[in-house]
């Protein structure tokens, strides 16, 4: 839906000024929308703050962030969670929930085992590897107290906010920009987009979904119009997803997920769960959830969800 009155702010002797830099092992980029006497400078400094005060939370690449804090942490312990930090538990707890644990932000024994963190190994984990680690995962063995914002370590349960965190930082960078005075802009971090406002020419921020090489398909763009896009996938990286389910990279699930949504931490996480699951599961959960979600399968097909084809 249009916002009218960020419309009525539209300016066209405005121009469009390009920021980035790094986080997270990947680039943050921003477009916004800046008169010709605003000074770009302090805007790169007040998202780099933001986004490293993020990774400072919730990195489980970082020994000394809180979430690795937290994943050492002895049994039986509470963890007293920053306004970020328990945001992002709150929402993936959610997803983990609503998908029947194909997101699970407690999966992080397995991403440890199949060397998707700081960790390296130079071969995949056996059958016995695979049970060891999958007995200290699982959403539900978790405990948050939302009123305290208090997070309980059950034993040996670590977390990985991977599939949730990058989504959350775009959405936080669009908030710090506001705060900011900065309304009108486009922001993206490793790939998940959010865009605030419109453009200088009044026209909104499109975006062109991501299409893995050797699918004969037409461009795909969305117009991002207070709204985010998140894909998941394994068409860049390779298999750097797991199913919480076996603990092993699916092996039936669409090699690229892309859903919209006006939370980019939502759109992440549900861009998460639909790359887990088999096809038509996939494509029941994103119609159940209402999602507007375009699914590419390992045969070349496409699929959009009923929520999707009615924003084109």
């Amino acid at each position: 839906m249009l916002d009218a009155a960020l419309i009525a702010e539209c300016r066209s002797q405005d121009g469009i000024v390009a920021l980035g830099g790094e986080t997270m092992g990947t680039r943050w980029n921003a477009r916004l929308a800046l008169a010709a006497d605003r000074d770009a400078a302090p805007l790169a400094g007040i998202i780099q703050a933001r986004l490293d005060a993020i990774v400072a939370q919730m990195s489980h690449w970082e020994p000394g962030s809180l979430l690795s804090r937290h994943n050492r942490a002895p049994a039986g312990s509470w963890t007293e969670l920053p306004a970020d930090f328990a945001a992002v538990i709150a929402g993936a707890l959610t997803v983990a929930e609503r998908s029947g644990g194909a997101f699970d932000p407690a999966i992080g024994r397995l991403t440890d085992a199949w060397g998707l963190g700081p960790r390296p190994v130079d071969r995949a984990p056996d059958v016995a590897a695979i049970a060891a680690a999958r007995a200290d995962c699982g959403w539900q063995r978790l405990a948050y107290d939302a009123e305290t914002a208090r997070l309980r370590q059950p034993g040996g349960v670590w977390l990985d906010l991977s599939g949730i965190a990058k989504g959350y930082a775009a959405d936080a960078v669009a908030d710090a920009l506001a705060a900011a005075g900065v309304r009108h802009a486009l922001v993206e971090v490793g790939g998940e987009c959010v865009g605030r406002g419109v453009r200088p020419d009044c026209d909104p921020w499109w975006v062109e979904l991501e299409t893995p090489e050797g699918f004969a398909l037409p461009p795909l763009r969305v117009a991002l119009h207070q709204l985010a896009v998140a894909t998941s996938g394994d068409y860049l990286r390779g298999a750097h997803t797991l199913d919480p389910a076996t603990g092993r990279p699916p092996a039936q699930a669409a090699t690229a997920v892309s859903v919209i949504h006006p939370s980019c931490m939502l759109a992440d996480a549900w861009a998460s769960a639909l790359g887990v699951l088999a096809p038509a599961p996939a494509r029941a959960l994103a119609e159940r959830e209402l999602l507007a979600a375009r699914l590419l399968f390992r045969d070349g097909t496409e699929w959009l969800s009923s929520a999707l084809a009615a924003m084109l």
